[in-house]
């Protein structure tokens, strides 16, 4: 139950402060800045990492949550009590944001802003690069020290920075699901949950072809 309860206050800390940043960024009229949404969801994905990395892994990501289960470094009978503590935790965030900036649009929902194929795509590569950090510097149920923070957050602020105008820089289900239900933005919302779970698979397996057949179940 901890582990569960850690999951469900790491994605809650993600959503709120990453989708809290892009709403205060609106209604301030840019006093954020779009690199300061960047480094705040680099920043709050490293600060979960290294608050609950040692007791649930800190995935916060039911798309990673799939992918360790799939590399066989996670449990299959975890991940749906996993996704539903993320999914609750993202939910409760987006309730709090709606409660603080109720003239906040779309909650910071992620929106495609060119073609949805297009960023059907984008997100499935997204995705694969977060994946394939995250594989190579964790064990699955838990961080390595301060590697995987610095690199997991790292690589989330980077693809943030350079892809958040053009696809919202999803790459995690839960983080665009909680704020797409409760601002009613849902049109495109099926784009932010299979290209995550397509590009974190693909990692694994692209693992698994540049490394011997059982890195991915023991030291990748």
């Amino acid at each position: 139950m901890k582990r569960f309860i850690a999951e469900a206050i790491g994605t809650f800390g993600l959503v709120f402060c990453g989708t809290g940043a892009i709403v205060i960024n609106e209604v301030t009229q840019g006093a954020v800045t779009h690199p300061g949404v960047a480094v705040t969801f680099g920043l709050i994905v490293m600060a979960m990492i290294y608050a609950f990395g040692d007791i649930s892994g800190a995935h916060i990501n039911p798309a990673v949550t799939i992918a360790f289960a799939y590399a066989k470094k996670f449990p299959w009978k975890d991940v749906p009590l996993y996704i539903i503590a993320q999914l609750l935790g993202a939910l409760l965030a987006s309730g709090f944001v709606w409660m603080i900036f109720p003239e906040g649009e779309t909650l910071g929902a992620t929106i495609p802003q060119i073609e949805v194929w297009r960023v059907f795509i984008f997100e499935i590569l997204l995705s694969f690069f977060l994946m394939v950090v995250i594989i190579n510097v964790s064990t699955g149920s838990k961080e390595i020290g301060v590697i995987a923070g610095i690199a997991i957050g790292g690589v989330v602020l980077l693809e943030a920075m350079f892809a958040g105008p053009i696809t919202g820089a999803s790459m995690n289900p839960a983080r665009s699901i909680a704020p797409a239900l409760m601002s009613w933005n849902l049109q495109h919302l099926w784009v932010y949950i299979v290209a995550p779970i397509i590009g974190c698979l693909s990692a694994v397996m692209s693992c698994r072809l540049v490394k011997d057949d059982t890195c991915c179940e023991t030291n990748c």
